[in-house]
C-alpha cells in the first residue's frame, strides 16, 4: 500500500450517509454523518487491502485528511433503508477494456473474500444489540439471492441458484464478470438504470458488508 490521497463520493440524507471510493467498488462504509461515514470508511481500509490484494492491486494507506469528496448527492428512500442506491455522475464515466477488466476482478475478489469468511465462520453468529441477525447459512442465501437480482439488473437472466449449487452460483457470477469486462461508454446496461460502474460498486459493496459483518459477529475463539 502506498500514501496517497483518494477520491469519494457520497449520498446524504437526515441520519444516513454513505461514503465510498470512486475507483475502488466495495470501499464503501455508512454513518449517520457524512464525517461519521468517512470515519468507518477509513477504518476499513486494511480490510478492504486484503480484497484489494486479491485482485493484484495494492489500496492507498488513507487518514481522514487524506480523503477527498469529489461529489455529493441527496439521497432516497433507499439510502434511509441502508443501501448506497444513487446512481452519481462518477459512475456514469466511461470506461477502456482494461478499467472494465480491473472492475471486474476486485469484483471477484470481493465473492473470494466473502467466501473466505464464511468458510471459516460458526454456522451460529453472534447476535446484534436487539438480539437479531442473520446467521452463517442464511447470510449466505441472502447474498446469492441479492446477487442474483442484481444480476438480471444488468440484463443477464439465468435461474435463481441454490445456494447449495456452487455450480450454478459460479455460472452466475462468470456472466456477471462477462458483463463488467466489456468497455462501456457509461450508459446503463441491459437498457435498465445501473451503469457498469454503479453494478461493479453496488456488487462488491453488499458482499463486502455482509463478508464484515459476518467477521463481526464470529465469536472470538470460535
Amino acid at each position: 500500500m502506498s500514501n496517497e490521497r483518494i477520491e469519494v463520493a457520497q449520498e446524504v440524507v437526515p441520519g444516513k450517509a454513505f461514503v465510498w471510493a470512486i475507483d475502488w467498488p466495495g470501499w464503501c462504509r455508512s454513518g449517520k454523518d457524512p464525517a461519521l461515514a468517512v470515519e468507518a470508511f477509513v477504518a476499513v481500509t486494511a480490510r478492504y487491502a486484503l480484497v484489494a490484494r486479491g485482485a493484484g492491486l495494492a489500496v492507498p494507506v488513507v487518514a481522514t485528511r487524506d480523503v477527498d469528496v469529489v461529489e455529493t448527492l441527496e439521497g432516497a428512500g433507499g439510502t434511509s433503508f441502508g443501501v448506497p442506491s444513487v446512481i452519481v455522475a462518477t459512475d456514469r464515466r466511461p470506461t477502456t477494456t482494461v478499467e472494465a477488466e480491473r472492475l471486474a476482478s476486485l469484483v471477484a475478489a470481493a465473492w473470494r473474500r466473502f467466501d473466505e469468511v464464511a468458510a471459516g465462520a460458526p454456522a451460529e453468529l453472534r447476535k446484534g444489540p436487539r438480539g437479531g441477525g442473520r446467521d452463517r447459512d442464511k447470510m449466505i442465501g441472502h447474498v446469492i439471492e441479492a446477487g442474483h437480482a442484481y444480476a438480471r439488473e444488468i440484463g443477464i437472466r439465468l435461474p435463481p441458484p441454490d445456494s447449495t449449487d456452487r455450480a450454478a452460483v459460479n455460472a452466475e457470477h462468470d456472466a456477471v464478470l462477462e458483463v463488467l469486462r466489456r468497455a462501456s461508454d457509461g450508459s446503463p446496461l441491459a437498457d435498465r438504470r445501473w451503469t457498469q460502474r454503479y453494478a461493479a460498486r453496488r456488487i462488491a459493496w453488499h458482499v463486502l458488508d455482509h463478508a464484515w459483518e459476518m467477521e463481526d459477529r464470529t465469536e472470538r475463539g470460535q
